[in-house]
């Protein structure tokens, strides 16, 4: 089954929570069983290589009343907050006020920006930060972050505090790879702060970097992720867990509706890390340079698929809004009812392949020109000393899915998805092994059968 049929599938018959659950009392033995299997192949490999809560509905509206502004996608990551004193997240665009509207808006504070990070933090205490409650959605002029803290329960709401630090590193790989992108962000690691980011209609892609340790599988933000991307119509990215565990029953990453993202040693050999979740989606930029949590222009330098998966977040929110301008959509997500779930609406332009006809692009859509651009490192780069496990020629979709995607992969996309430049199908031997992949998730998941649907595949803790 191919993605894009799948996620159509599901959306067709949507199920609600008790729905899901007993389709997977009725497929747990099976998916068990796929697992193990999974598991058992996995490191077959690597002996082969001798390598050491409730839905809510979406409420609708926000679009933009004229075409005053640019093109843009908003991105919702949500951790464990984020700095915005650090000058990474800094601009001169003020958001026009339909934006903030639309996004729930409901305080603005406009930050100090002279001083040391403490400085910044005493002087707006008393007028900004001491003020925020959970209900509040708050629009920090200056920078290109509005947040929300809905769960509670921290020291200062949305702000990542120096006993913090996690998420202003999350949030800066998203804006490494898209630095026009609008950050829509949640504190929280919670089904509640999944759904804060999902059922804002004009969030395009919700990305998350937490999960049960070592993949072990339990219920996680599952119900969330479905609401955000079979119900609302938009991306979801998942982080694999920084373990060897095949991704298939994480609730992060494993759902079919998702995107589970492992990681690769992209600074290095061009392999496999080690230490990162096996049989997902895709691999991605495991080491960043990314902004501190607690100083206002200093950088460090980190790893993981916490990392991995919100540059993923980046680049298909870069796609989205190349594409938006071509085709002069000036608008956001999917969900709402003028947008029929679509994540690109318009006319594509004179003079392009698809001239005159109507660009109507979907996540299953984006999704599948993902999957077709994911490219597998040569297994001759692999060097025994990195510490990576070598690329297998055997196989190397259980190590990293369709393969790998980084910021060379946007040009293929863009091409592929404006009619330009299509990209081949892939080898049948990878399809028929992400087959293998999304048979065992909707297995473990109990949302779609395959036998239900063509066989022919196109498609609590901070994972640093």
């Amino acid at each position: 089954m191919s993605v894009v049929d799948a996620v159509e599938v599901v959306a067709a018959g949507m199920l609600v929570a008790d729905d899901i659950a007993l389709l997977r009392k009725r497929r747990v033995g099976a998916a068990i069983l796929m697992i193990a299997l999974l598991i058992g192949l996995v490191l077959g490999v690597g002996l082969l290589l001798g390598e050491d809560d409730s839905t809510t509905n979406p409420v609708s509206s926000g679009q933009p009343p004229s075409s005053d502004w640019r093109p843009y996608s908003v991105v919702a990551p949500i951790d464990t907050g984020i700095n915005v004193y650090h000058d990474h997240f800094r601009t001169e665009e003020v958001y026009p006020d339909w934006l903030l509207d639309g996004l729930g808006v409901t305080k603005t504070c406009e930050p100090t920006f002279e001083g040391t990070w403490q400085e910044r933090y005493e002087a707006d205490k008393e007028a900004c930060w001491d003020t925020i409650t959970t209900s509040d959605i708050v629009y920090f002029k200056g920078t290109k972050i509005l947040g929300t803290s809905p769960d509670g329960g921290t020291d200062i709401h949305i702000l990542d505090d120096p006993s913090d630090g996690h998420g202003t590193a999350v949030t800066g790989a998203v804006l490494d790879a898209n630095p026009d992108a609008v950050i829509f962000f949640v504190e929280g690691f919670s089904t509640e702060a999944v759904l804060a980011a999902g059922n804002q209609p004009l969030v395009d892609i919700v990305t998350t970097s937490f999960g049960a340790i070592g993949s072990l599988p339990v219920p996680g933000i599952e119900t969330g992720t479905y609401q955000t991307v079979v119900v609302n119509n938009k991306i979801h990215t998942g982080a694999a867990d920084n373990t060897p565990s095949p991704a298939v029953q994480d609730a992060t990453a494993g759902p079919p509706w998702s995107i589970g993202i492992a990681g690769y040693a992209e600074e290095g050999d061009d392999q496999k890390e080690t230490m990162s979740g096996s049989y997902p989606d895709i691999a991605a930029d495991w080491t960043q340079v990314l902004p501190n949590h607690d100083d206002v222009d200093g950088y460090h330098e980190t790893s993981g698929t916490s990392f991995a998966t919100p540059r993923t977040a980046g680049i298909l929110s870069f796609v989205l809004e190349h594409l938006r301008t071509e085709v002069g959509d000036m608008g956001s997500g999917a969900s709402t009812e003028e947008r029929g779930g679509m994540l690109v609406s318009g006319v594509w332009p004179e003079g392009s392949t698809n001239a005159g006809l109507d660009a109507g692009i979907t996540n299953a859509v984006v999704r599948n020109a993902l999957n077709l651009s994911a490219w597998y490192p040569s297994f001759s780069t692999w060097d025994p000393s990195a510490g990576t496990m070598p690329i297998s020629p055997v196989a190397p979709c259980t190590q990293v899915g369709w393969g790998v995607v980084n910021m060379s992969n946007i040009q293929p996309m863009i091409e592929h998805l404006n009619g330009s430049q299509s990209m081949p199908d892939r080898p049948g031997d990878v399809e028929l092994c992400m087959q293998v992949n999304q048979e065992a998730r909707e297995a473990y998941w109990g949302v779609y059968p395959s036998e239900e649907a063509p066989s022919r595949t196109l498609e609590v803790a901070a994972r640093d």
